[in-house]
C-alpha cells in the first residue's frame, strides 16, 4: 500500500493514542540508552586492549585474538544475545544483552583502535625507545594518547550501530524502545504507523544529538596538522 494513503487514513485518535502513552516511550527510550551506554563501556574497556594486541603482540596472543574477532563480527547480533541468554544462562535479560552487545562491540572497536595505533608513525615508538621508556610506557604514554583522538570518527560509527542493535534486544524480553512499540501495537492495532513512526524520531533524535556531541569532540580532540 502508498505509505501517503496510510497517512490519510492514519485518525487524530492514533496520533492521541501515541501521545497519552508518552511515558511507556520514555521508559523504553532510556533503556536502550542505558543499554548503549554499558555496552559501549564494556566494547571500549575489552577492545582496547584488544587493538593494542592486534597492532603489538606477540605471535600466540595475535593468534588468540584475532580468530576469536572475526568469529564474534561474523555472527548475526541476535544470534550472540540468543546464545548468551538461553545456552549460557546469563540472567537477567538486561544484563545478557548488556554483556552481548559489549562483546560484539569490543570486537569492532577493536579494530578501529588497532587502526588507530598502526596510524601513529612507527618512528615515535622508535624515539620513545631511545629515551629510555619501555615497549608498555611508550605506547600508554606516546602512542595511545594519538590513537585514541584519531578512534573518534570510528567510535561516532560504532555508537550508532550498538544504539540502533538494542532493539535486538526484544528478542530475549528487554522492554527496550521497539518491544514496547510492539506492546502499544497491539493494544491499538490502527496505531502501527504512528506508533512505528514515533519510535523512529526517538531513534533519529538520539543518533543525531549523539553523533553532534562526538563531532564537536572530535574538532575539540583533533591533532593540529594532523591527518585526523
Amino acid at each position: 500500500m502508498d505509505p501517503t494513503q496510510l497517512v490519510l487514513q492514519a485518525g487524530p485518535g492514533d496520533w492521541e493514542f501515541v501521545w497519552r502513552q508518552r511515558q511507556f516511550f520514555l521508559d523504553g527510550t532510556w533503556l536502550a540508552v542505558k543499554l548503549t551506554f554499558f555496552s559501549m563501556v564494556l566494547g571500549f574497556a575489552v577492545g582496547l586492549p584488544l587493538g593494542v594486541v592486534e597492532a603489538y603482540g606477540g605471535k600466540y596472543s595475535k593468534g588468540v585474538v584475532r580468530p576469536l574477532g572475526v568469529i564474534v563480527r561474523g555472527t548475526p547480533i541476535l544470534v550472540i544475545i540468543s546464545l548468551t541468554y538461553f545456552a549460557f544462562g546469563v540472567s537477567p535479560a538486561f544484563l545478557a544483552a548488556t554483556l552481548a552487545l559489549g562483546v560484539r562491540s569490543a570486537a569492532y572497536q577493536s579494530q578501529i583502535f588497532r587502526g588507530a595505533i598502526e596510524s601513529v608513525e612507527g618512528g615515535q615508538m622508535e624515539a620513545a625507545r631511545a629515551v629510555g621508556l619501555s615497549k608498555l610506557q611508550a605506547i600508554r604514554r606516546v602512542v595511545l594518547p594519538q590513537a585514541l583522538r584519531r578512534s573518534v570518527p570510528g567510535f561516532q560509527n560504532e555508537f550508532t550501530i550498538v544504539l540502533k542493535d538494542t532493539s535486538i534486544a526484544y528478542a530475549i524480553g528487554v522492554a527496550e524502545l521497539l518491544k514496547r512499540s510492539y506492546d502499544l501495537f497491539s493494544i491499538q492495532t490502527t496505531a502501527a504507523l504512528e506508533v512505528f513512526l514515533a519510535a523512529s524520531l526517538i531513534y533519529f533524535v538520539l543518533t543525531f544529538t549523539v553523533n553532534r556531541g562526538i563531532e564537536r569532540l572530535h574538532s575539540h580532540v583533533a591533532i593540529p596538522g594532523g591527518n585526523h
